[in-house]
This record gives structure tokens, C-alpha cells and sequence, in this order.
């Protein structure tokens, strides 16, 4: 059977029942997805009266939560939308808006944010998003009027999601993504999920990032089923939330997963009486522990993903039952086109290790005004992911890490992915993350930082030893720095780059 897919937003939420629940939030009554198209097309009508239309950018600095969904959403069917973290400060605004060329910043209605001082500087529009009575239901207010070059839905190529490369060692680069490559990727999650209307997905990723707008809230709406949106991830609030909206599934970071672990003990039964049917990871490896453990706690499938922004979001997925999903793996090609290149371009056959490359349906069409990275990112084709694995004879994709961060120990390359995995093996290892330090010899040199269990007294010494029973004496950390918390990115992903340098350790 042919896959179907929408070639545009608007066209993908045409095919949910009229009253069927769409956005919710814990407390607050449905918008059902009748009310989502009649929401979104009085929007792109709001925005055309503006003088907003197709491929303009519209920023929007918006907290976590149903409007933001619907926001996108509704915002996306007409014009190009531009999530901003909240949570950044003035001059990341006025860089961002200015990056972006913003033809309006949407904020909430009473919100302060220093988002609004950078856009009046740049004599960029504000307009005020009112939120209604239902989760995700609001009007937008604004004194700006004018006609648009290009008026009415967005068409299948146009711009539907701007967002910039997290940008660790370098300016960040604008990432457009069109209407087919979003619709498609959300169809993808639905599809390897087995997403039906009858399903409920509880968000507690931001909504700023690539993960939470398309693998929680679109996969939702394009299965016709629902997304409840909390403010945010809070591990002490989680159980209660989910008692409450009692989801069929989640989607998450593996530090959240680790998190939740933490306090699943003491809410034993609210795991029991949920109905939850699945559990997904994505946006950093998960560790074997920990997805074995989350399925022992749960009581259901784990399903690690891989995903990343150029693709939309998902490019590979582990199966659900009766199919084998393996802890390791981030599963078979689901979405894109996967293969593994060599240096000189050549496809590499299954068991071979080489860098990840993906091309179809969901790709970005290249970066934004940037000729020098998209030579570098696309060769034949294939778009060039920089993470570093091989496929099995199965056509499991298993990842070795990002070709950036594998630590070069003066010539020998040391995967910390795999010393992630064996330290996690230590009885007294809640948390770790490998990453490379300076040496003045070498080049580089392999270091750790870990997170104990509560109640542990590990030493660095024991640690090393363990670690040297399973590891070659070169792979085996020289350095152990014990944190209460290990630090995270925006949305909670655990950063190896650079971390040599925020924790003081030089050459």
C-alpha cells in the first residue's frame, strides 16, 4: 500500500473527525481538530490583513503550552513560522530576529520578554497572542495592516519552520524546512508508531525545538489523534500530569527518561493503572541501561529514535513489537533514505563504519544563504548527518557518535559512546558522558564526568578499573570528575563539546 501523505500543513489536518480532540493541556477543556482548521484559517486570514502571507518569517517567543502548539500550527498553514527559546537573552534576540529577518515577533498577551525591546529596535511588529478558553484556542491582535505578496495557504515548497543548527563550534545556520518535508516526517513518526486517533500524547519537550513541534504535536495531528501540552518538563510534576491526561505515549530526551526513573519508584501506582503504550526516546542516545530499566518500570516497548533537525526530525526509528527493537540501536531507516558513506563518497555495505547519510522525502533542501555548508553537507545527493555508524545485515542502524566529537588520543579514535555504555554498567553510575580533554602530547585525551547513585561512594579509581576489565587501556577515561548534574543544553541534551573547557580542564 502506498503511504499517503499531506503535501501541506492545512491539507494534513483535513482529515481528523471534526470533534475529535486535538490540543489539550491538564485543567482546561479540548480544542477539538474542527476547531484547529477553523483556528488556522482565521489565523493565515489575521496574518494576510496584516500583510503577512507565504515565506514571511514569523517569530514567535511564546511559553510552553497548548498556544504554542497551535501557534505553530495554525501559523505554519500561511506563512513561515520561527519558535524562539524564551529563555534567551536580549542580544540572542536581536541576533536571531536580525538572522531570521523577521517580518513580526508574536508574543503572549501580559509576557515579558526582552524579545520585545529587540524587536522594536529593529522596527519589526509586535503582535499580541490572546489566548481563549480552550487549550490552544487564542486570537491575535495587532494594529498592522497591509496586503500580502502572497496571500492564502502555504503550497506544498513553500517554507513552513525556520530554526538554526544548535551552532556549538560555529555561527549558527539557518535550517528551512518546507511543507512536504514537515508533513512527511510527522506521517513517518505516525506510521512507526502506529499512531491512531485514538491515541494521546503527552509534551513535555519545549516547543522551540524540532523534537517536541514535530515528533509530539504533528505526528498527533497528522494520526488524527491528540497532544496534551504541559508548560514544560518537570520530573516532580510529571506523574501527576500523567495521571491526570493519561496519554498513551511520551516522547522525550534520555536525561528526562533518567529523571522520570528517579521518582518512578514512589509512583508505582499511577504507572499501573495508565494506559500508556509506548514510550520514545530521541535526540541523543539513550543508554542500554536505561531503556531495559524504563521498560521494566513502564511496562511497555521503549522506542529509540534518531532524529535531527535538516531531516525534520526523524530519520531512523526502532520497530515496535512483534518486531525486534534492540537497546544500542536507533533502529531502521524510517523516513528518509539511510546509508553510510566512506571519506571518498563511496556506499559502504552493511557491517562497514563510516559517516550516516540520508536523502528523500523529508530533507531540508539545503541551508539558508550558506554555499560553503551546504558543499560540505551534500555529496551526491545524500545529505552528510557528521554522526558516525554502520548498518547491520538486519538494516539496523547502530551509532558510534558524532564524527566531531570522537576523541582522537594522538591517532587513536576512542568512540565515547561506547565508554558512555560501559561506565553505565557500573552499579554506582546513575549518569556519565565521555568527552574529550586537551593533552598537551596526545592531542587529546579520553575524560568522563559522572553522576553517582544516591547513596554511592565510587571513586575515580574504582570507576577506572572497572572500566579497564571491559575497554582497551587507551579508551579507558584518565580523567573521573564527579558532578551532582551533569550540564545540559536548552532542551536537555547532555553537550560533550566544549565541556572539557566549562569545567576548567586544560592541557
Amino acid at each position: 500500500m502506498t503511504e499517503y501523505f499531506a503535501d501541506t500543513l492545512f491539507d494534513m489536518l483535513s482529515r481528523a473527525a471534526e470533534a475529535a480532540p486535538a490540543i489539550g493541556a491538564p485543567g482546561r477543556p479540548w480544542l477539538s481538530h474542527g476547531a484547529l482548521r477553523t483556528l488556522a484559517r482565521a489565523t493565515v486570514s489575521r496574518l494576510n490583513a496584516m500583510g503577512i502571507g507565504r515565506g514571511d518569517r514569523v517569530a514567535m517567543v511564546l511559553p510552553n503550552g497548548p498556544e504554542m502548539a497551535a501557534a505553530f500550527v495554525a501559523v505554519a498553514c500561511g506563512a513561515t513560522t520561527a519558535p524562539l527559546n524564551p529563555a534567551y537573552k536580549a542580544e540572542e534576540f536581536d541576533f536571531y530576529l536580525s538572522d531570521l529577518n523577521a517580518r513580526a515577533l508574536i508574543v503572549q498577551q501580559g509576557m515579558e520578554t526582552p524579545a520585545r525591546d529587540a524587536a522594536a529596535a529593529r522596527g519589526i511588529a509586535i503582535v499580541e497572542l490572546v489566548p481563549g478558553e480552550a487549550a490552544g484556542d487564542f486570537t491575535l491582535l495587532s494594529e498592522l495592516a497591509g496586503t500580502p505578496a502572497q496571500g492564502g495557504f502555504a503550497g506544498a515548497e513553500d517554507v513552513a519552520l525556520v530554526l538554526h543548527t544548535s551552532g556549538t563550534t560555529s555561527r549558527p545556520k539557518i535550517v528551512p524546512l518546507r511543507q512536504i518535508n514537515v508533513t512527511a516526517s510527522a506521517t513517518h513518526i505516525g506510521a512507526a508508531l502506529a499512531l491512531t486517533t485514538a491515541d494521546t500524547c503527552l509534551n513535555i519537550m519545549p516547543l522551540f525545538h524540532i523534537h517536541g513541534l514535530i515528533a509530539a504535536v504533528l505526528s498527533s495531528l497528522a494520526a488524527g489523534g491528540s497532544v496534551s501540552c504541559t508548560t514544560g518538563f518537570n520530573a516532580f510534576r510529571f506523574f501527576s500530569t500523567f495521571d491526570e491526561v493519561r496519554p498513551s505515549w511520551f516522547t522525550a530526551v534520555p536525561t528526562m527518561h533518567q529523571a522520570l526513573l528517579g521518582l518512578a519508584a514512589r509512583n508505582r501506582e499511577i504507572i499501573a493503572r495508565s494506559r500508556l503504550r509506548l514510550i520514545r526516546s530521541s535526540s541523543a542516545s539513550l543508554p542500554p541501561q536505561v531503556m531495559t530499566e524504563m521498560e521494566e518500570v513502564f511496562g511497555v516497548p521503549v522506542i529509540e529514535s534518531y532524529g535531527m533537525t535538516e531531516a525534520a526530525h526523524q530519520m531512523a526509528s526502532n520497530p515496535l513489537p512483534p518486531r525486534a527493537h534492540f537497546p544500542g540501536s536507533v533502529g531502521v531507516a524510517a523516513g528518509p533514505e539511510i546509508a553510510i558513506l566512506n571519506e571518498a563518497g563511496d556506499v559502504l555495505p552493511s557491517g562497514e563504519l563510516g559517516e550516516i547519510v540520508i536523502r528523500g522525502r523529508n530533507v531540508t533542501a539545503g541551508y539558508e544563504n550558506n554555499p560553503d555548508a551546504n558543499a560540505k553537507a551534500f555529496s551526491n545527493g545524500w545529505f552528510r548527518t557528521g554522526d558516525e555508524g554502520y548498518l547491520d545485515t538486519d538494516g539496523y542502524l547502530r551509532l558510534t557518535g558524532r564524527l566531531k566529537e570522537i576523541i582522537n588520543r594522538g591517532g587513536e579514535k576512542v568512540s565515547p559512546l561506547e565508554v558512555d555504555n560501559i561506565l553505565m554498567d557500573h552499579p554506582d553510575v546513575a549518569q556519565c558522558l565521555t568527552f574529550a580533554m586537551p593533552h598537551a602530547k596526545l592531542g587529546e585525551e579520553v575524560a568522563a564526568v559522572v553522576v553517582l547513585r544516591e547513596g554511592a561512594e565510587a571513586n575515580e579509581h574504582g570507576i577506572r578499573d572497572f572500566a579497564g576489565t571491559r575497554l582497551a587501556a587507551f579508551k579507558v577515561p584518565r580523567r573521573i570528575v564527579f558532578l551532582d548534574e551533569i550540564p545540559k543544553g536548552a532542551t536537555g541534551k547532555l553537550m560533550r563539546i566544549g565541556l572539557a573547557a566549562k569545567l576548567g580542564i586544560t592541557a
